[in-house]
């Protein structure tokens, strides 16, 4: 397989900043892709900088040196870096509104704006205004010329929400100015210099000498799903210039044992599949035997991905493997059942979370079928706007809860967002019939035309099917962690906001009095460990640990506890005979080991498998797995 097969552009447009987009599926290299091209830029002299986009950001891990929400030096020339923080966002962007009105507005007027400023809405646009910045100022990034910018973006729905945001806005800016004057964080007045920065920033994505989009895959049936459905979303909003790497790839002259052999013939038919539906440029990276983590793994990857030489492809890191032996204490069967087994007439809701590509999907589905067995009503839902637990079960999954043929007491669901959208829209306006004069309600369909509505939305549908009392356990498929973390603060961010749109008239603070009673009730239903649990999903590897880690910690902070980790592909010793994968189940070992030590929670062993997890009996044997227990012995507890 060779390292390459079009390698990205090194001839830059001197005269304007070019900016690179690396999108993809959770889990399939994008940070690493996005930090090798911006260090092999920054060492061609070109002054680069990367930015993440991700809530849940990894950038400072992979380089080794803390960056956080300011533009830092990466310890190379010419290279730059920056992690946007929603919490530091939204500050900013908040006091750069207020800041000019405080001087000349009442200050009732100002109590009030301050307000619909702490809604949840600012901080999408609050993050997603930031994004813009690094687009469209002529005078560089804060003042700062840069040759490239860098985007290593969040997990592919996410990302697609954020680059259809101005498109959004600006259409709403638009509406707004011509209807009441106010949209859902402020008059129109105050942010209406926004319009020309979103449609400035909406050109440059369709601007192909200037925007390139890299969409980074592995070779799997799930991966390669995902990739094209966004290929094809992205083309709609007029985005031409795009490649693919497909990264992962297992050299063949390792795959000696015949568990690797046959996922080695897996990855090649998925290579060939590529080959036939992608229509655009394709590199190709080897998996390596260790972790990419530091400058000198970076220069190591970006060598193959930038080689245009006939250098040969390599896989192995020139780096000593780390000798470790793990010391987790391994979650049995019935202690993991019993965790997640549900009280008597109660419902209990089961979140999965983690890095993204770690292997969530998989396990939510192989959770939910493993008590379908034992005999509770159980629903698998999925939060996530890039789902995929249709084709993990391959079965049809839609808006509508349907039955999963072949396993009994199994439903599932996704969460469509626009039929979400829809159906929120019509029940605010139907409530608000009958209560409140024309004109108020001619402001709340303004309202509900804000990009803000469709994360309420959504927000909405989560809380519904977390309330739902019909099954005896709800399994949730979540988002990658740093949209699941701000999914499960909304709860308590709402909390404050309902009844705005609607000022403070007596029928308004009975609704907002309404509503505060149904988060209280999810908040304590999310704090009490008998009706909710949360498990982090891991690979045994440097950065999906640290994640995890990070957001047990803040559920912690709000009172939230999680219950145990599930550990994804791991290694097992017997197929491990030679020096590329011995130097792989080393390095998971020491994670392993660093999992028991942070986490103090039971540990879930999933192993990988010699084909993805995909159809029911994978799913099955997923579960039996997890669970520690034959599918014969799950029947047996029943």
């Amino acid at each position: 397989m060779p390292a390459y097969s079009h390698p990205v552009s090194t001839v830059l447009d001197m005269s304007a900043t070019r900016y690179i987009f690396f999108s993809g599926k959770g889990g399939v290299g994008k940070t690493t892709m996005a930090c090798a091209t911006a260090l092999h830029n920054a060492e061609a002299g070109r002054r680069t900088l990367i930015v993440t986009t991700d809530p849940a950001s990894n950038l400072s891990d992979v380089f080794e040196t803390r960056i956080g929400h300011r533009i830092h030096p990466l310890g190379v020339d010419n290279l730059w870096g920056m992690e946007i923080d929603p919490d530091h966002a939204t500050a900013e962007y908040r006091e750069r509104i207020l800041a000019p009105m405080r001087a000349v507005m009442p200050e009732n007027v100002i109590t009030v704006m301050e307000e619909q400023f702490n809604s949840p809405c600012t901080t999408e646009i609050a993050s997603f205004d930031r994004f813009v910045d690094f687009m469209t100022s002529e005078d560089g990034v804060d003042g700062v010329p840069y040759d490239l910018v860098v985007f290593d973006t969040a997990p592919t729905g996410h990302t697609l929400r954020l680059l259809e945001l101005p498109v959004d806005w600006s259409r709403h800016i638009e509406e707004s100015a011509a209807g009441s004057g106010n949209t859902c964080i402020g008059p129109v007045a105050s942010i209406q210099e926004n319009k020309a920065k979103y449609d400035d920033a909406t050109r440059l994505l369709g601007d192909p000498r200037r925007t390139e989009f890299v969409f980074v895959l592995q070779p799997e049936q799930t991966s390669i799903f995902e990739t094209r459905r966004s290929s094809a979303e992205l083309a709609g909003i007029g985005v031409r210039n795009s490649s693919l790497i497909v990264n992962g790839i297992l050299p063949q002259q390792v795959c000696e044992h015949r568990f690797f052999e046959r996922r080695y013939r897996m990855q090649q038919r998925h290579l060939e599949r590529i080959k036939r539906e992608f229509d655009i440029p394709v590199r190709h990276m080897y998996q390596r035997d260790g972790e990419i983590r530091g400058i000198a793994s970076l220069r190591h990857i970006a060598r193959d991905l930038f080689a245009g030489n006939g250098i040969t492809a390599r896989y192995r890191l020139d780096t000593d493997p780390d000798q470790a032996e793990a010391d987790y204490v391994g979650q049995d069967s019935v202690s993991l059942l019993e965790a997640i087994r549900p009280e008597t007439g109660k419902t209990k809701a089961v979140f999965f979370t983690g890095k993204g590509g770690v292997g969530k999907t998989a396990v939510s589905c192989a959770t939910a079928l493993a008590l379908g067995r034992l005999g509770f009503k159980t629903l698998l839902i999925t939060t996530d706007p890039a789902s995929h637990i249709g084709q993990v079960l391959e079965r049809p999954v839609g808006d509508t809860i349907t039955a999963v043929s072949g396993v009994a007491n199994l439903d599932a669901v996704m969460i469509d967002q626009q039929k979400a959208v829809d159906e929120y829209k019509q029940r605010i306006l139907e409530d608000a019939r009958g209560k409140y004069s024309e004109d108020m309600l001619s402001a709340v369909r303004e309202e509900l035309e804000s990009p803000c509505t469709k994360e309420m939305a959504a927000f909405d549908k989560f809380m519904w099917y977390v309330e739902c009392e019909e099954y005896d356990v709800v399994v949730f498929d979540t988002a990658p962690t740093g949209h699941t973390m701000r999914l499960l603060e909304l709860p308590f961010d709402y909390a404050d906001q309902v009844g705005m749109m609607v000022a403070t008239s007596g029928s308004a603070r009975a609704v907002k009095s309404d509503t505060q009673k149904r988060f209280e009730r999810i908040i304590t239903q999310m704090k009490d460990a008998k009706r909710s649990v949360f498990a982090f999903v891991v690979y045994p590897e440097s950065t999906p640990v640290v994640e995890a880690y990070r957001a047990m910690l803040d559920l912690r902070a709000s009172g939230i506890e999680t219950q145990f980790v599930v550990a994804n592909q791991v290694l097992q010793q017997d197929y491990c005979n030679n020096d590329y994968f011995r130097r792989r189940r080393s390095m998971q070992q020491k994670y392993l080991g660093e999992i028991n030590r942070k986490f103090q929670l039971p540990v879930s062993i999933m192993p990988l498998f010699e084909t993805e997890i995909t159809g029911l009996k994978m799913v099955g044997r997923a579960a039996d797995a997890l669970f520690a227990v034959t599918a014969a012995g799950i029947e047996s507890q029943t």
